[in-house]
């Protein structure tokens, strides 16, 4: 599969990326980070917050320059994932499809037209798009889809419901997956729509109650006979929809992993701080040596991850690998996560399963890591069959 944006190489220098990479963290540090509690009681990124991230190209930053956007490609996108991942997810959410899973099947497979359209828009924040594929037989593996667009006349009709679909319920725009016809042998069948969130039919529905990940709203989108024009089919062709998903998906599991090393790391950090100035029985916790032990399981785990989504970048980025690495890196990054943060609320004692302290609010932001953009289980067929069919076609041209 390609990814045009990537192949191309960056458009911004080492120099130039250093400069993005230290704004960027000093403003999760200085300004996001002390608001985290506001965020999730609020269940919002609070508008300057936002204005903020805007003003610094965030909304664009993994969309070509020529389109408004900033024009890094995925190595340098994983750097920024780790900072993303060391504060509120939410941060990260409000502007992630837009670089992602989202906004990249318009780089990627829209028409000139539709770029002109929507990209600077979306680059520039003006515009949140929202990746409407999920149903409820139909998430890790779109092959499963039941949403229907049908033709008629200049036009397409659209009827399905989607589900968890992240920031629906502040989107101007929907990049929805749909069937126009079975799975033949032509192909899958499935075609991606541009659909504004205000056309006729088109219902979100209420927030998502969800474990964690506040201020990251998602909810059901359902669209009852929506009409669309034949210029609103992505890349004027019918079986891109397919092709879109599984390279925006594969380039998405990458960040994710990053975002998850970010997350892990922070948990290390907070569990450092509050084993050197805790005590039990006058002795500081971090003198402990089953501590200790467990602070270097989460260390390990942190710079493994930190290496791996490196290393998968670079692959996907040359060429070399944009569908068993990619999964590798998401499976491990997340699963690794989880574990860190398991680590960090035990580290904590009690005190880390209280509300407000910040390893309690990661143990339950991670968790959805391991869910979405495919789920560890699809990760593990992915290259476990990946892998076999490797396997199986040297073997057979012995």
């Amino acid at each position: 599969m390609s990814d045009q944006a990537d192949s191309v190489g960056p458009e911004v220098d080492a120099e130039d990326f250093a400069a993005i990479l230290a704004t960027t963290r000093d403003y999760i540090r200085t300004v996001v980070m002390p608001r985290e509690r506001e965020i999730a009681d609020a269940d919002a990124v609070p508008d300057d917050i936002r204005a903020g991230l805007a003003e610094m190209g965030m909304f664009g930053y993994a969309i070509p320059q020529q389109w408004g956007g900033l024009g890094l490609d995925l190595t340098q996108d994983v750097e920024l994932a780790m900072e993303f991942g060391y504060t509120s997810l939410a941060m990260r959410s409000l502007f992630g499809t837009n670089n992602g899973i989202a906004g990249q099947v318009l780089v990627n497979f829209g028409t000139d037209e539709q770029k002109a359209e929507w990209l600077e828009r979306i680059a520039s924040g003006e515009v949140i798009a929202s990746f409407a594929l999920t149903e409820d037989g139909a998430g890790s593996n779109p092959a499963g889809l039941a949403t229907r667009a049908v033709r008629d006349g200049d036009d397409w009709v659209i009827d399905g419901t989607k589900r968890f679909i992240t920031n629906a319920p502040v989107a101007d725009l929907f990049v929805v997956f749909a069937r126009t016809r079975p799975a033949d042998a032509g192909g899958p069948g499935i075609a991606v729509f541009l659909v504004p969130a205000d056309a006729a039919g088109v219902t979100v529905g209420p927030k998502d109650r969800k474990m964690g990940q506040e201020g990251a709203p998602t909810s059901e989108v359902d669209f009852s006979g929506v009409r669309v024009p034949a210029s609103s089919l992505v890349g004027g062709d019918e079986d891109a929809g397919y092709r879109a998903a599984m390279t925006s998906l594969a380039r998405g599991r990458v960040h994710i992993a990053a975002v998850a090393v970010g997350s892990a790391r922070r948990a290390l950090d907070e569990s450092l701080a509050h084993a050197a100035t805790t005590t039990q029985g006058g002795t500081a916790v971090g003198d402990f040596q089953l501590v200790q032990a467990m602070i270097a399981d989460q260390q390990v785990g942190v710079m493994a991850g930190q290496a791996l989504v490196r290393e998968v970048a670079a692959k996907y980025v040359s060429g070399e690998d944009r569908r068993i690495a990619p999964s590798v890196a998401k499976l491990f990054c997340t699963e690794m996560a989880g574990k860190v943060a398991d680590l960090a609320v035990q580290i904590h004692g009690g005190t880390g399963y209280m509300r407000g302290v910040v390893v309690e609010r990661i143990y339950r932001d991670i968790r959805l890591l391991r869910l979405y953009e495919g789920t560890s289980e699809i990760q593990r067929l992915i290259i476990g069959g990946g892998l076999m069919r490797g396997a199986t076609r040297e073997a057979t041209a012995r």
